[in-house]
């Protein structure tokens, strides 16, 4: 697959209101523009399908990749033998180190949490881990390539979101469309959703995240919708939105719920593509981005995070790369 990280001298800034807002709406609107030159890879270095991006508290940015593999079914048996995880300063970009090599099969969602831990998810591993700030395992849920639905099993889980107790939410998420919890030492505790498109159903739900009151949002990509619920699974809304489009994933920072459109991936191009930015009663406040390899834009968006400057990073699958986005200076 081609690497698409060059860099374009016309200056890229996209905000997209499809509806006038109410006066007080307009002030909070934001137009974000991407920062040129960012990251900065080591020579001869690149990333392979980006498809998990985390913030540490120190402000360093996780990059999930898969390295020199690509998705290809059946998916392969052998870990992929480079560094999968490559970790860079926010602020400057500058690449400080990697590390991953010949554990992961098939990378997908990367979470850091209140401590600085580093949860993973593998579709191809069928389990989730969770790593030390200095990569020792600590955690895993999951047996190794073993597919199920059950308490002990999943297939092809998706995205974790922590909680302050250390309990977390797994999407899970390519088959078994459900969101399971568990405690913080890896116990179930209880699941909620079926295949399907009502209320509290899911086709795909493929990233999950959760806010300061523990309400859960699921980006349920395949119904191209957010479903939100309560701590224990109990629906609250749906979100449906031209500019949400179809949400491969989520994060929530401060009183902001950010999505990412991964497009509808057809068999030739054009795509679709984007952010948009929502508040906590799903009104679209911003967006910005779409398809295509220039900087600013995104050919898979498949994850996306926010640091505590609320910087915003995009890891781009099929792009193989993350880009870093910040509010217009005017």
């Amino acid at each position: 697959m081609r690497q698409s990280s060059a860099r374009w001298p016309v200056p890229f800034l996209l905000v997209a209101l499809a509806v006038p807002l109410p006066l007080q709406a307009q002030k909070a609107a934001a137009a974000y523009e991407v920062v040129h030159g960012w990251p900065d890879l080591p020579a001869g270095e690149v990333l392979g399908q980006a498809t998990g991006v985390a913030v540490s508290s120190k402000g360093e940015v996780l990059v999930f990749h898969r390295a020199n593999r690509t998705w290809v079914e059946p998916f392969p048996a052998d870990p992929i033998d480079r560094p999968t995880i490559a970790v860079f300063d926010g602020k400057s970009g500058r690449f400080l180190r990697s590390w991953g090599a010949g554990t992961f099969i098939m990378p997908h969602s990367i979470t850091v949490d209140r401590k600085d831990n580093v949860w993973l998810t593998d579709v191809a591993r069928q389990q989730v881990l969770e790593f030390s700030s200095d990569g020792r395992l600590l955690l895993t849920v999951g047996e190794k390539g073993v597919a199920g639905n059950d308490r002990t099993h999943f297939d092809r889980p998706t995205d974790v979101a922590v909680l302050a107790d250390g309990s977390f939410y797994v999407s899970d998420g390519y088959r078994n469309t459900r969101v399971v919890r568990f405690a913080a030492d890896g116990t179930y505790l209880f699941e909620w959703g079926t295949k399907g498109s009502g209320p509290g159903q899911f086709d795909l739900p493929h990233s999950l995240a959760v806010d300061a009151e523990q309400r859960v949002y699921v980006a349920d990509r395949s119904n191209s919708r957010i479903q939100v619920f309560d701590s224990v699974g109990h629906f609250q809304a749906e979100w449906k939105d031209a500019r949400i489009g179809r949400p491969f994933a989520l994060t929530v920072h401060g009183d902001r719920v950010f999505a990412a459109d991964g497009g509808d991936q057809p068999k030739a191009p054009p795509d679709r593509g984007g952010v948009a930015v929502l508040d906590r009663t799903g009104r679209v406040i911003t967006s910005f981005g779409r398809y295509g390899n220039y900087d600013g834009q995104f050919r898979v968006a498949h994850d996306i995070a926010v640091g505590a400057d609320g910087a915003v990073y995009v890891a781009d699958a099929l792009g193989q790369r993350v880009q870093k986005f910040v509010l217009a200076r005017h």
